[in-house]
This record gives C-alpha cells, structure tokens and sequence, in this order.
C-alpha cells in the first residue's frame, strides 16, 4: 500500500529509518506516479535540509574506504553526531541492481541508532553516482543526520560528480598501489581537499613519509579550490583508528575556511545549479522519446551515430536542430 506524503514527511523528520528508506526508493524510482509524489516530498522536507556536512570519499579499490567510513562514522558518533552513508555500488551489467549490500559493509556502524547507511546501486551512470544522490541526500538532512558521507565507485569521472554535490573531497590512498604521483591525475588533485594515506604500518612507515613530502611538493603547484587552503597529507590506519581523528579536524578546517571566505554557501547555490541544468536535459530526452514520432527520429540519428556515419557530436546537433525547427 503507497504510503502517503504526509506520513513520510512526519517519519522523515522524527528519524524513522523505515520511513526514511521509503522515501529514498520512492524518489529513485523512474515511474511517473512516483515521481509526481517524490516532486512533493522534496518541497515539504526542503526547509529542513541544508544542516548537515556533506563529505565526498574516493579512492583507488582496495584503499579501504568501507573501513574508514565504519570507523570514522564511529567517531563522528562519538562527538555527539548522526551520521548518514550513501554508498554507490556498481550496478550489475544483467538487471542493474545493487552487487554490494550494507549486510556485508559497515556492519558495526550499520547497527548504530545515530546511523544510517543506504547503498545505491549507480544503475549506469555515469561515473557510479546514483542520479538521485543529491535528493537523496536532502531527505537525510531532513532527517537530522549531521554528517553525509558519500563513498564513490572507484576513481574517475565520478569525482568531477561528487565534487558538485559535497562540501569536501576526501581522497583515501595507500602506499604501493600503483596510484603514486604519476597515476593521480591533476584534474583528480584539483578536486580534492584532504588526503589520507591508509593502511600504514611499521613496514611501510618510511615510505608514507616519503610520498607525503611528493605529494605535498606536487600539490604545491597546482590551484586550491579554497583561498589559502594547503591540502593537508595525513596518514594512518583506519583498521586502528589511527589518524582518523586528524582526517576530522581536517575537514572542520576546511569548512570554517570556507564559511570564512564566504563560499560556502556560493559554492551549494552552484551545485544546485548544475543540479537543475542535469535534470532539464534528462526530462527533456525523456519528453522526446515518449513521443513515437520524436523518438523514431531520435533512434535514426542514433544509429547514423553509432554507425559513424556522421560524427556524434555533429549528428547530435542535427536532431536538436530538426526539433526545435519543427516548433
């Protein structure tokens, strides 16, 4: 039975977890009835969302991130907060679901009160960001959650995406993985804010040392995306809870500066921005396929593309041409 808005609004805000994973299957769900009830649950919840710190995490595969994001989610819960994690899964290539699940993730921090974790399998996109990422996130918000840690599939276009929707980008790496300076790529460098070397121990102590002062040479010459900002290199274990409490204070510092500088609230405005440009150009091919005589056109220029029979970006013009000239 469809759950009303208004029940889900009520949950939402009293912290109902059940509520709240009803809210977000609602409004990642593709079906035109539900999108009209997910239109309404955002407008009801948006005054009470913007409160949290939104907290971008990537890394290389095998760099640790469920593991530091069980035991930083635990720390942040010690300092008195709630946290939420929206981990983006691979989707399968078969029926598009979720591979990983919370029950073999983060299973200390899933069975805490103050916690909330929601995997979201990425379905294709581009990147592994789930597109309703962002509105996901605003219904945690107005579920109280402070904190909202969003754990990325591996490292690529996906960081340009969790860019615009987060505060700071935290990069989790690990000595030996063959991503050193020659494997991180500047537009990568560019984006984040923190980096964290995981995994030390005694044996490989030395070595973090030594990237840290390569990492921080490198950096040196590349443009912060916050005005006196130099990123911090720090290191540990996040399987020991080392280093995890100067990652925290890290990433307080750079939202005071940015709060400082003005741009924190700038930089959310833009977000929402791109936010709005993303969704027009999804409704609008949406629009244009449910029309049969639009979306046979549509398929033709598609296959003169895939035929490269002209090139995609000239045929893709084309088409938008041909639709607008039919006005």
């Amino acid at each position: 039975m469809q759950i009303s808005t208004e029940t889900l609004v009520k949950g939402i805000k009293s912290g109902d977890k059940r509520l709240l994973g009803k809210a977000i299957t609602l409004v990642e769900s593709k079906k035109p009835e539900h999108r009209i009830q997910a239109d309404l649950l955002l407008k009801e919840i948006l005054p009470f969302t913007g409160n949290s710190v939104r907290v971008g995490i990537t890394g290389v595969p095998g760099a640790g991130k469920s593991t530091f994001i069980e035991n930083f989610g635990k720390l942040l819960l010690e300092k008195g907060k709630k946290v939420a994690v929206l981990a983006i899964d691979p989707s399968s290539a078969i029926n598009k679901g979720s591979i990983l699940g919370d029950k073999t993730r983060m299973e200390e921090l899933s069975r805490e009160e103050n916690a909330f974790i929601r995997p979201s399998p990425s379905s294709g996109f581009l990147g592994g960001v789930a597109n309703a990422t962002f509105e996901t996130m605003l219904l945690c918000e107005a579920a109280g959650y402070d904190y909202i840690l969003i754990e990325t599939v591996g490292v690529g276009q996906s960081e340009v995406l969790v860019s615009d929707i987060t505060d700071v980008f935290l990069f989790i790496k690990i000595i030996g993985g063959g991503d050193e300076l020659q494997g991180i790529k500047r537009g990568i460098m560019e984006m984040i804010d923190v980096v964290f070397i995981n995994k030390i121990n005694e044996n490989n102590l030395q070595a973090a040392k030594n990237e840290k002062i390569e990492l921080k040479r490198a950096m040196h010459f590349m443009p912060s995306k916050e005005e006196n900002w130099q990123i911090p290199v720090l290191f540990g274990s996040a399987l020991k809870n080392e280093g995890l409490v100067e990652v925290f204070t890290a990433l307080q510092n750079f939202i005071d500066l940015k709060i400082k500088n003005k741009n924190f609230l700038e930089t959310r405005q833009t977000q929402a921005e791109k936010r709005f440009d993303y969704w027009v150009q999804e409704y609008i091919l949406e629009k244009i396929k449910s029309d049969k005589q639009s979306a046979d056109r549509y398929l033709e220029h598609k296959k003169n593309a895939s035929e490269m029979k002209v090139n995609p970006s000239s045929e893709a013009r084309l088409w938008v041409d041909e639709i607008f000239k039919s006005r």
